[in-house]
């Protein structure tokens, strides 16, 4: 629809610029004359100073992805560009390839190898007592080879209730595996031996001597080594963040 249409239609000068993005006094121009808007195309876009290097760049870093904006702004700069970092950064940006994800292998134990043992923290609140909140902790272990899991509530993480588990988890599963995970947590590991190595406390070993397992405890900082316990941990605790507990914590 022309500007004249629109002014046969009854619409005001300021309607009609709005409508059409022009100014006010040109509009008023194309009325007292008659005349039709011209209707402008787009642009034609400017040339930029970094044009000319866009081949170079594109192919340098499909070549070599990890090559970074600042050490080709100076490949070519050496070439003869004057221009700035920003649309070299940019450019970059925008033409260098997705990094793949990181292929992680899947650490694997034959059946009866491994267990891992983790405890969770949770804050409950017991029927009986509806405006108290506690503290309880799920204590799990999970079988490496068949993913099965044994988990108690209990009240406290001490040493005497560490060993019950245990044995509890022994009796459940039917059998002990070769070996035990551990994180750092203190009733397992009392800190670092004489000549670096790890030092467990001395009755987690007896507990390990008499059912023939081997304790092995993580390295710091290393959440993924008992990443098959911390999986379903992390599953119980999104499905237990205010839990309601009718029935009583295990307790020592």
């Amino acid at each position: 629809m022309t500007i004249i249409d629109m002014h046969r239609q009854g619409l005001s000068v300021s309607a009609i610029a709005r409508e059409t993005g022009l100014d006010r006094k040109t509009v008023r121009k194309y009325l007292a004359s008659g005349l039709v808007a011209p209707i402008y195309g787009p642009r034609a876009p400017r040339p930029r100073l970094l044009d000319r290097y866009e081949s170079y760049l594109r192919e340098r870093v499909i070549s070599h992805p990890g090559l970074t904006a600042q050490r080709l702004l100076r490949e070519i700069r050496d070439l003869g560009y004057v221009g700035g970092y920003s649309g070299v950064r940019d450019f970059v940006r925008e033409v260098r390839p997705t990094a793949a994800p990181a292929f992680e292998v899947r650490f694997e134990t034959p059946a009866g190898q491994q267990a891992q043992v983790d405890f969770a923290y949770f804050r409950v609140v017991f029927e009986d007592e509806p405006t108290q909140a506690r503290t309880v902790w799920l204590f799990s272990m999970v079988l490496g080879f068949s993913r099965f899991l044994w988990a108690r509530f209990v009240a406290h993480q001490d040493l005497q209730t560490v060993i019950r588990c245990h044995m509890a988890a022994f009796e459940a599963l039917g059998g002990v595996p070769a070996e035990i995970l551990y994180d750092r947590m203190k009733t397992a590991v009392t800190g670092e031996g004489d000549a670096g190595g790890i030092a467990y406390n001395a009755k987690l070993l007896d507990m390990a001597s008499h059912y023939d397992f081997v304790p092995r405890a993580c390295k710091p900082y290393r959440a993924k080594t008992k990443g098959k316990v911390e999986r379903p941990r992390s599953a119980i605790s999104g499905r237990t963040s205010s839990w309601r507990v009718a029935s009583a914590i295990w307790t020592i």
